[in-house]
């Protein structure tokens, strides 16, 4: 089984696709709340929980996780919303290494969603284009909308971790023919 995440402060996309490529697990653990969850560590601690379920559940065998940011360009991200991000991705990483016993390898967005025959054109909202081309193209993904005909929170998330997930068992099959 391969675990695919899309690791953030906010929402943390997860999939797991079993050994045909079959999304057996697809969703999104919500870390908004800043009562329940005031600090990274606490987040932490949250999302090591989900993955100790997912634990239970399947036998991972290999993780992929969307690489952080690694630049800051003006307009976007600002520097210390990368830093918290590249900090709190390192801490769910090893997280995974130390529930699972596996390395998790990282994957750049673009590359990841080319992998998955996904074009964005220059411009164009990514995140909806992702989201519409799973929904057109997976069986098994479907998005609940809010009263406004917004897709609900988590959407993204769990459409970005079923492209790494893809992106992941797609390197894996490339590898072994390659050996």
């Amino acid at each position: 089984m391969l675990l695919g995440l899309d690791i953030s402060t906010s929402i943390t996309g997860a999939t797991v696709l079993d050994t045909d490529g079959k999304i057996v697990y697809c969703e999104a653990w919500d870390t908004r709340n800043k009562r329940k969850f005031p600090n990274l560590f606490s987040k932490a601690h949250f999302i090591k929980g989900k993955l100790w379920e997912v634990d239970d559940r399947f036998g991972i065998e290999s993780i992929y996780v969307e690489q952080s940011l690694s630049r800051f360009r003006p307009g976007f991200s600002s520097a210390k919303t990368i830093l918290t991000l590249s900090k709190f991705n390192g801490i769910v990483s090893w997280l995974c290494y130390e529930i699972y016993e596996v390395e998790p390898e990282y994957l750049s967005v673009s590359p990841a969603r080319k992998a998955c025959g996904i074009t964005v054109p220059r411009g164009e909202n990514a995140k909806e284009i992702v989201l519409n081309f799973l929904l057109d193209k997976e069986d098994s993904f479907s998005v609940d909308y809010t009263k406004h005909g917004n897709p609900v929170p988590g959407s993204y998330d769990r459409a970005d971790s079923i492209v790494i997930a893809r992106a992941g068992m797609k390197c894996q099959v490339e590898r072994s023919s390659e050996s």
